[in-house]
């Protein structure tokens, strides 16, 4: 257990996942962004990869949902409960008192948003909380110098948004937020497996087959050909409604991925298009970097280069790059004032 007395505390409140940093210590938790409710008590029974497994399978009277939707807070008293349990997960209860929070949310949010996370965190007793735009968060977790003069660039692509910003002497230059991420790349392999294969799969076996066959493009063999890999997927066939379990290639993936990395470059193009000349020079040096669970798909960065020009490389801690950038932000307390807004509890 951790000592939270006077601790500093960083917090990626994904769509998708929720990490939590403390100070000193690094990542202390990741847990899915779900939580399952008992509607007949109205008490909550699960919170995270417990509840997570509920998804798909709860009975009636038990309601299991994610409180996040496309990057921002849908349901505020069920985000508090998540984020009360997750924090109890991750220190002992009756020392969380008296501590100062950074926040990532995406870059497109409104202040209304921004002032319901803040809420939020505050109910769990912070001092002071600071909300740092995602993609600023994603820069300084991958390591990439923001206060240079020299422009960089990221794309974070999470769960429900996927931000991308050029980077330059502290400040965000040029963005772009599109709320299409890791849970449309969900729903576009279960509408593509339903139409191909007559098959009707969940969100969590899109999921799989995402991380397990995602790609943006095929590799080739010495012969030219593309490398295929195929991977079982299981659900309910629309026909006869019985269980069914078939092959699931690369191929199959990458079709149903093609819309939505299409999406995410024409957001890269637009981040570049809206960049001053000087600035895009810098990039087209130094190139930009993936982070977010969706930089991990397969091959993105050769696809983001080849239609671009642009080098793409993704960040080593893709996944944990906004968590950990919330996190170090704490070591310039003046610089981070000047990046994040803030508000002191009274």
């Amino acid at each position: 257990m951790i000592n939270f007395l006077s601790k500093d505390m960083g917090i990626d409140l994904g769509t998708a996942n929720t990490l939590i940093y403390v100070k000193d210590k690094g990542i202390v938790l990741n847990e899915p962004s779900v939580i399952a409710i008992d509607k007949r008590r109205g008490v909550m029974i699960a919170v995270g990869a417990e509840a997570k497994e509920m998804i798909g399978k709860a009975p009636d009277y038990i309601l299991v949902i994610r409180p996040l939707q496309d990057g921002v807070i849908s349901d505020f008293d069920r985000t508090a409960d998540m984020l009360r349990a997750f924090i109890e997960k991750a220190v002992t209860a009756n020392r969380i008192r008296n501590f100062r929070v950074v926040v990532g949310v995406p870059s497109g949010v409104t202040a209304v948003e921004k002032k319901a996370v803040e809420e939020v965190v505050r109910q769990m007793g912070a001092s002071e909380v600071y909300i740092l735009e995602e993609p600023m968060a994603a820069a300084i977790g991958a390591g990439l110098d923001v206060d240079s003069a020299k422009a960089c660039m990221i794309a974070d692509i999470g769960g429900g948004t996927t931000d991308i910003a050029i980077i330059a002497l502290g400040g965000i230059v040029a963005s772009t937020s599109i709320r299409h991420a890791g849970d449309k790349f969900n729903e576009a392999i279960i509408e593509y497996v339903r139409k191909r294969y007559a098959l009707m799969i969940g969100e969590q076996t899109a999921e799989a087959l995402k991380i397990g066959a995602g790609a943006a493009c095929l590799d080739v063999d010495e012969n030219g050909d593309e490398i295929i890999k195929t991977v079982k997927a299981s659900g309910r066939d629309i026909i006869t409604g019985l269980p069914k379990v078939l092959d699931v290639t690369n191929r199959d993936i990458m079709l149903a991925l093609q819309e939505s990395i299409d999406i995410v470059v024409d957001g890269v193009k637009a981040t570049i298009e809206k960049a001053p000349p000087e600035v895009a020079a810098d990039i087209a040096a130094g190139g930009m970097v993936l982070s977010g669970g969706g930089g991990l798909i397969y091959n993105l960065d050769k696809l983001i280069e080849k239609r671009t020009g642009i080098k793409a490389t993704v960040a080593e801690n893709a996944f944990e790059a906004v968590a950990e950038g919330t996190g170090r932000s704490f070591n310039n307390i003046e610089t981070l004032k000047i990046h994040a807004s803030s508000v002191k509890r009274r």
